[in-house]
């Protein structure tokens, strides 16, 4: 997930870098700080772009942003299709990982950063589809890899990295992740031991 930023300045056409550039701030500082004018300075768009590609205003980019970092995610997931849970399961924590590591401890989900500060239903609804899509897919790979309730495991996988990340970013650490993931990779693979012996 941390690939994404540093792709971001290549992206095509100045909507696009917007979008990519607001994926990174949210992640690194939460909405509340993330401006049109810190989104026109990381990404070098001219300052007539925000009125011709987000005419709606600042709520109109983060949605845009809460949607590309969704789609990112799927993305990745996809090319997990066949693989065993235990290799799904660390391959999504080793994403959130990744992230920690390139940006010591500072950036998290752009997604999570928008669903806690928002005042927007709107804004709110959208990164609630964001989170159920994720939870839908792995739900399906899991299943797929044969492990015993697969929607239960998605739910608690999602939900206890983004909190290991939120407590890594918190303690300035990498700790409480590794903690966490350990925890995860013990239960999956305990789930696929009992799969395996009925």
């Amino acid at each position: 997930m941390g690939d994404r930023w540093e792709r971001f300045g290549l992206a095509e056409g100045v909507r696009e870098r917007m979008i990519a550039g607001a994926v990174r701030l949210l992640a690194q500082q939460g909405l509340q700080a993330t401006s049109f004018a810190e989104v026109l300075q990381l990404t070098g768009a001219p300052r007539g772009s925000i009125y011709h590609h987000f005419p709606a205003g600042k709520d109109q980019l983060v949605a845009a942003a809460v949607e590309a970092s969704g789609r990112q995610a799927l993305s990745l997931l996809d090319g997990l299709a066949g693989e065993s849970p235990e290799r799904i399961t660390e391959t999504f924590l080793g994403l959130w990982r990744l992230l920690l590591e390139r940006t010591d401890n500072r950036a998290g989900c752009a997604v999570l950063a928008v669903t806690v500060a928002t005042r927007s239903d709107d804004l709110l609804d959208r990164a609630g589809e964001v989170f159920r899509a994720w939870r839908a897919r792995l739900t399906v790979l899991f299943a797929a890899g044969g492990l015993p309730d697969p929607e239960q495991f998605a739910t608690t996988l999602i939900a206890a990295s983004e909190g290991a990340v939120v407590l890594a970013r918190a303690e300035r650490s990498i700790a409480p992740f590794d903690a966490v993931a350990d925890y995860l990779m013990a239960r999956v693979r305990a789930a696929g031991s009992v799969s395996e012996s009925r």
